[in-house]
């Protein structure tokens, strides 16, 4: 029996164990140099180099096909083992990658303004922003492709929480010199007697200008989608008294994410001082320590007369402009 310690192949270096390894797999110099992508007399010269370092035969001499000797059995097994032990520790050494978020938007919609801050505040997380085609922003995030969505209402709400954020105005878009162009804005009755160009498709909707400026007539589109898709040859004008669309931010029911609570907080507005979810006590006011005020004596004072109201108070608030 042998006196081979398989111990003794701790000490060489792991290149030359997988070399070793490689010919006791395939039992077939050949190929397993091929594999190793190195020549076939370089593998001899390290299983040669391996069997004297050793001091023991690990394959039969002359043997055809290729075989193992029993120390080389047990020292493929020793050496399997060496090499997972080695690479486990190299994928403990590696550190994650940081959490990232993926947030979508529709067209017409810009992040930039957001996604500044988050880098500011986060920059240990990337920030991925996918653009999404409006047909699939629901789809986006129920089948996991982002995390939020910037998304154009209505949609379907079940399963999502949704925050409304701006109203989109609409506009007619029609070409230079169409009549229409020479109004500031535009009614559903100037609209009337127009040809319509199909513009419910938004995701098509650089195809719908094209046409209205090759043929003409009249797309109605949310102000965002004209500037998108601006082209020289149209104008657009905002339309009167026609329902808004809306842009709110939405992403799955049941996450329960710090990043995307984070998100959801720069787009509200929250400063990066601001607890989350926490209000924070107005601390109470000393009860001593402040001197009481003293009343003071009505007698011999002349009483103020009261202050008129200014005229004017009590009138309504400017209608706030909508739309961006």
């Amino acid at each position: 029996m042998s006196d081979f310690d398989v111990t003794a192949a701790d000490t060489i270096d792991l290149a030359r164990l997988r070399r070793f390894v490689a010919v006791a797999e395939e039992l077939h110099f050949a190929r397993a140099a091929k594999g190793l992508r190195i020549s076939r007399q370089a593998l001899s010269a390290t299983v040669i180099e391996l069997e004297q370092e050793l001091g023991t035969r690990v394959f039969v001499p002359g043997a055809s096909p290729t075989q193992l000797t029993e120390d080389g059995a047990a020292l493929l097994v020793h050496a399997r083992a060496l090499i997972s032990a080695h690479e486990q520790a190299e994928r403990e050494r590696i550190p994650e990658a940081p959490a990232s978020l993926r947030v979508g938007f529709v067209p017409g919609v810009t992040v930039t303004k957001w996604a500044r801050v988050w880098d500011e505040r986060l920059p240990d997380h990337p920030l991925e922003v996918v653009g999404i085609a409006q047909a699939e922003q629901v789809a986006a995030l129920r089948d996991g492709r982002v995390d939020l969505c910037f998304v154009r209402l209505p949609i379907e709400r079940d399963g999502m929480h949704t925050i409304a954020l701006w109203q989109e105005t609409p506009v007619a878009v029609v070409q230079k010199d169409d009549a229409l162009s020479l109004l500031e804005t535009v009614t559903p009755a100037d609209l009337a007697g127009e040809r319509l160009q199909d513009s419910t498709d938004l995701d098509l909707a650089a195809e719908t200008l094209a046409l209205v400026a090759a043929v003409g007539g009249v797309s109605v589109v949310p102000q965002s989608i004209a500037r998108l898709h601006h082209r020289r040859d149209l104008v657009y004008r905002p339309i009167a008294d026609t329902p808004f669309t809306e842009i709110a931010l939405a992403w799955p029911t049941g996450t329960h994410s710090e990043l995307v609570e984070e998100f959801v907080g720069i787009v509200r507005g929250r400063s990066a001082n601001s607890s989350r979810g926490t209000a924070v006590a107005e601390p109470a006011r000393r009860a001593t320590g402040t001197p009481a005020r003293k009343q003071r004596s009505r007698t011999g004072q002349a009483r103020k007369p009261a202050a008129k109201q200014q005229s004017g108070q009590g009138r309504g608030r400017k209608n706030v402009r909508r739309g961006r």
